[in-house]
């Protein structure tokens, strides 16, 4: 299929850009599209997959920290993997500080702008108080004097004052002073990837990340996994922001329960203009649709191109994918009942993928430790003097390869102390996809 004149080698079908709106990006070194055959690039390495516990305490976090490093004392390229998780970390928790900068700049402007606003309003008051008798100007000279004044100058000073312009320039040079502070477009796709990795660890249910509640579903049966204090749910753009990287990087399977999310909010929300927006429900369904189209569900394809005309029917890219699936789904009936089943994106160079990923989903509860003797829970002393009265305790949760859990061996302000300690010494990490390299960033290598 087309889109926005470009097409794609691949069988003569073009891959989605970015929307109208999301070409926004462009001036931020954001690409509006990728053209090009579908590129499927394996996941990060399951190192990452601990961004689950960012949540969590200091002390939980340096749990499952170790239980990672446990999982991985085998793995060659472990050493990189496990920099990242620190220097990840760590730079997320410096992007607070930006961002506290940005707010500080929005509040000057805002204050900037309601004391022009009510500038405003209080000359729009006068004006509209003099016009309540319309023969008053004619009668009084003064007035008839401040009438021609105010055509003749008042409201050309009104029109054409710099005011607002100052305002939205010093919010301006305020960002780029910033803006080399901020992550880049690298970093947004590495955090999106982290989310999904996330979601793959610990199986976790789109809709409910969407809504800010940790969830796994399984047929009928829901399991909270992790409540957070906030509840802080995702926005239509989120959404649709996660299920492109997916979708960029050919991954339909995890961008299409995105982008349905995507569509489902901006649905809801029809009508509405958020400022800060990038997409909107016409890039969400055009990106689901081809999504549909790649990952051989015409039908879902045809009936969302469809939707799409509703909102822009002078979309002639659009109306000619529309044949095209109609043409394909003549010719082969049985792709109106028959859906393809979207396989998960083999990672070849995770050989654990599939052990680390069930550990991970146990949450640390093995209700059938019981029927294992060899899985077992213990006081330990290690002969030395200073645990006799506060043995270590000891959980073994896995076998091969070998996890042990210890249980409360530090609290949350030591835990504290030690990120802080090590802090100094954090580096550019260096992320593993088969090969060691160094990272441009460290927003997300580690996530």
């Amino acid at each position: 299929m087309e889109r926005d004149g470009r097409r794609q080698s691949k069988g003569g079908e073009g891959r989605p850009e970015a929307g109208l709106r999301g070409r926004r990006a462009a001036g931020r070194g954001r690409e509006a599209g990728r053209a090009g055959a579908a590129r499927v690039r394996g996941l990060a390495g399951p190192s990452e997959g601990t961004r689950a516990s960012a949540g969590m305490g200091p002390a939980a976090r340096l749990a499952a920290l170790l239980a990672v490093l446990a999982l991985r004392a085998g793995d060659p390229t472990g050493a990189a993997a496990r920099g990242d998780t620190f220097s990840a970390l760590t730079s997320v928790a410096r992007a607070l500080a930006p961002e506290r900068r940005l707010l500080g700049l929005l509040r000057r402007y805002l204050r900037g702008e309601e004391a022009r606003l009510r500038d405003l309003t209080r000359f729009y008051d006068k004006v509209l108080s003099l016009h309540e008798d319309s023969a008053t100007p004619v009668s009084n000279p003064l007035l008839a004097f401040t009438l021609i004044k105010r055509l003749q100058s008042d409201w050309r000073n009104v029109v054409h004052s710099l005011e607002a312009s100052e305002n939205i320039r010093a919010l301006k040079d305020g960002y780029e002073k910033v803006e080399q502070d901020l992550p880049a477009f690298e970093d947004l796709e590495g955090a999106a990837r982290a989310l999904m990795r996330l979601q793959d660890v610990y199986m976790l249910n789109v809709k409910g990340l969407a809504r800010g509640v940790f969830q796994r579903v399984t047929g009928s049966a829901v399991t909270d996994l992790y409540s957070p204090r906030r509840l802080f749910s995702l926005t239509a753009d989120d959404c649709f922001q996660v299920g492109k990287v997916a979708y960029d990087m050919g991954d339909y399977y995890h961008a299409i329960p995105w982008l349905e999310e995507a569509v489902s909010l901006f649905r809801g929300s029809y009508g509405e203009w958020k400022t800060e927006d990038e997409a909107s429900l016409e890039d969400a369904l055009d990106h689901l649709a081809f999504a549909y189209f790649q990952a051989g569900n015409v039908s879902c394809a045809l009936s969302l191109s469809r939707e799409f005309l509703l909102y822009s029917p002078d979309n002639k890219r659009m109306s000619r994918n529309v044949l095209k699936y109609e043409k394909l789904l003549a010719e082969s009936p049985t792709r109106v009942v028959s859906e393809a089943v979207i396989q998960r994106p083999n990672v070849p160079h995770l050989q654990t993928r599939d052990t680390y990923e069930g550990l991970c989903q146990t949450l640390g509860s093995q209700p059938t430790h019981y029927q294992i003797p060899s899985l077992y829970c213990s006081y330990e002393t290690n002969s030395s003097p200073y645990l006799l009265l506060q043995p270590i305790r000891k959980e073994v949760i896995h076998l091969e390869p070998y996890v042990v859990l210890y249980h409360d061996f530090v609290n949350d302000l030591e835990a504290q102390k030690i990120r802080g300690l090590a802090e100094p010494w954090v580096s550019v990490p260096k992320a593993c996809q088969g090969l060691l390299f160094v990272s441009s960033h460290a927003w997300s290598s580690g996530m």
